[in-house]
């Protein structure tokens, strides 16, 4: 197997949105990810990003067909009435201060700050779930023990 290219994880995931540069904006603000690439058309329309938060990598791009890929069937959570097939999992240092960062930036939280003991033979994690405002599942973890 050959190894992928110099800062490249082995797996690596892209979301979709409808407005992509504001969602790269707001995954900024909120979720403490910074943007590696940013290529925008002339119309100011994202044509590939990448977004890392340590070593992960995240593409975020354009939703729906267009001239770019026009038999692109790419949608948002937004445009299919919040169905979502996914969430995305970030290990973060801190996931208290992770927490009220994206409070503090208006992310809809899924699933409260909790800790979760999973038993002795399995570790503790200290955990939350937030949608953006396109309707992405993101679930950052902090293990705990």
């Amino acid at each position: 197997m050959k190894a992928p290219p110099p800062g490249w994880p082995r797996i690596s995931c892209g979301v979709y949105y409808l407005d992509p540069g504001a969602a790269i904006d707001w995954l900024v603000r909120a979720f403490g990810f910074e943007v590696r690439v940013r290529i925008e058309g002339d119309a100011g329309q994202i044509v590939h990003s990448e977004l890392t938060y340590g070593d992960g990598l995240v593409m975020v791009g354009g939703a729906g067909s267009g001239a770019l890929r026009p038999d692109s069937d790419q949608q948002s959570p937004k445009a299919l009435g919040g169905a979502n097939t996914q969430k995305l999992c970030i290990y973060v240092d801190d996931v208290d201060a992770h927490y009220a960062r994206a409070l503090a930036a208006g992310a809809n939280i899924k699933r409260e700050l909790a800790t979760t003991d999973y038993g002795a033979q399995y570790w503790v994690d200290r955990s939350y779930e937030a949608a953006d405002p396109e309707g992405h599942r993101w679930y950052f973890v902090q293990r705990m023990s």
